[in-house]
């Protein structure tokens, strides 16, 4: 048998007429026992009859009717999946003059530009130093010098649209939380463009003049509006990364 509930909250609680002499000392109906009590009640009462059987059936007509539909445009949607590949999430930003990509999945947050604090005889091109995100401490790392980026000047034309501010919009300066196999890092970039998908026939290969320069992290080429977008291997970045914060940091 049930246990039957009381809603006094709605007759002499604050629901009520507040005349309830426990509120003095609780202040509102949900700091009470009673309160709680109830809730707890109604969390574990039992299934009115024939509860469980509605929802199978219910369930199991939607089930039945997305199959259905899905039978009917099995064929191609077969084919769709046959000549698509795979499709990829990439975060899209610059650093100095170059547009670089990483996966989507591997940064975990993109920030306002924090204070970056330097470690004495630690910090170095690399490894700028140490930033509070939040009460978490991450290492700050420069990936324009890691990738040996040059810093690059605005020709003139980029230098007269930046002096038109009011045409042109405001690009602000961001710093990107990357996380791979469990070790986080961030480092500042000059703008974000944002997150766009790709299928693997959009990702071009490098040039050969890349691809077989010793220490390129150019994974694959991409090319969107009008820019050329390089796909940074990750691994690659990575395993640079441990090396210079484990050996030199």
């Amino acid at each position: 048998m049930e246990e039957s509930i009381t809603y006094c909250w709605n007759d002499i609680g604050v629901s009520g007429d507040s005349s309830c002499a426990e509120l003095k000392t609780v202040i509102h109906c949900r700091n009470c026992s009673v309160y709680r009590g109830a809730g707890r009640t109604l969390l574990q009462r039992n299934s009115p009859e024939g509860y469980v059987e509605e929802w199978t059936d219910i369930l199991a007509q939607d089930w039945q009717e997305a199959a259905a539909k899905a039978e009917e445009e099995g064929s191609t949607l077969v084919k769709k999946e046959t000549v698509n590949d795979e499709i990829v999430a990439l975060v899209i930003f610059r650093v100095s003059q170059e547009w670089l990509a990483l996966p989507a999945w591997v940064v975990k947050e993109i920030t306002h530009i924090h204070p970056v604090h330097t470690l004495p005889h630690r910090s170095n091109h690399v490894f700028a130093g140490i930033v509070n995100i939040r009460g978490e401490i991450l290492m700050c790392i420069l990936l324009r010098n890691l990738l040996a980026l040059p810093l690059g000047d605005l020709d003139e034309k980029d230098k007269n649209l930046k002096d038109l501010s009011s045409i042109v919009p405001v690009i602000y300066e961001r710093m990107i939380v990357i996380e791979i196999q469990s070790n986080r890092w961030l480092f500042p970039v000059d703008e974000i463009l944002g997150v766009y998908r790709f299928s693997s026939q959009q990702l071009q290969d490098t040039p050969v003049v890349i691809s077989k320069t010793p220490d390129t992290y150019t994974k694959r080429i991409i090319s969107l509006e009008g820019k050329n977008i390089n796909y940074l291997d990750y691994e690659l970045v990575f395993y640079e990364l441990l090396f210079y914060t484990l050996n030199r940091a």
